[in-house]
């Protein structure tokens, strides 16, 4: 048995799941509602507040999909209560980020700014000139958006300029040396 997929998911009191036909299964929580259609070979049963998630036998294609299942579910659950988000850095002279209206203007080396506009279940807030926090419900379309803005600029290992994740780690490269006579 996958060890993630036999995990029950535990629902708080402010959460209410529904499961239609075919497995399509909405959450609604104090910060939204997400939907989304799950596999309709595995089996979600509810007891009181925890969601239990089964598969019919163990086929290869059963047994990948049982973990992937619970795991989708569970962050619908964490999605609608606390929330997700992605931190990123800017690091570079002259870089630098600001926030009008609903979008994102990033001066990134470039001879333009970079303009990245919010789109739906996402908010972008800009703390400080140099830091860009993304936040919504949906855990895929959070880490998707954050992808794409780091794209803009990805870091580069022998200066370190560009846009990085906070917790990101980048390996740093020596520049070349001048050849000596």
């Amino acid at each position: 048995m996958s060890r993630i997929g036999r995990m029950p998911i535990s629902l708080p009191s402010n959460v209410e799941v529904t499961v239609g036909e075919g497995n399509l299964v909405t959450v609604k929580g104090p910060k939204g509602t997400l939907t989304q259609k799950l596999s309709e070979k595995m089996t979600l049963t509810r007891e009181d507040n925890v969601i239990h998630v089964t598969r019919p036998n163990d086929e290869k294609e059963n047994r990948a999909l049982h973990g992937l299942t619970r795991t989708l579910l569970n962050n619908m659950v964490v999605g609608v209560t606390e929330g997700y988000k992605k931190e990123l850095d800017v690091n570079g002279v002259g870089y630098r980020v600001a926030k009008e209206g609903k979008k994102l203007n990033m001066n990134i080396g470039f001879s333009h700014p970079v303009i990245v506009e919010e789109i739906d279940g996402i908010t972008i807030d800009v703390p400080s000139p140099n830091k860009i926090v993304i936040s919504g419900t949906d855990k895929q379309k959070v880490g998707q958006f954050a992808a794409e803005v780091r794209g803009k600029r990805p870091p580069e290992p022998y200066k370190g300029k560009g846009i990085k994740y906070t917790d990101e780690v980048i390996r740093r490269k020596e520049g070349k040396t001048g050849v000596k006579k």
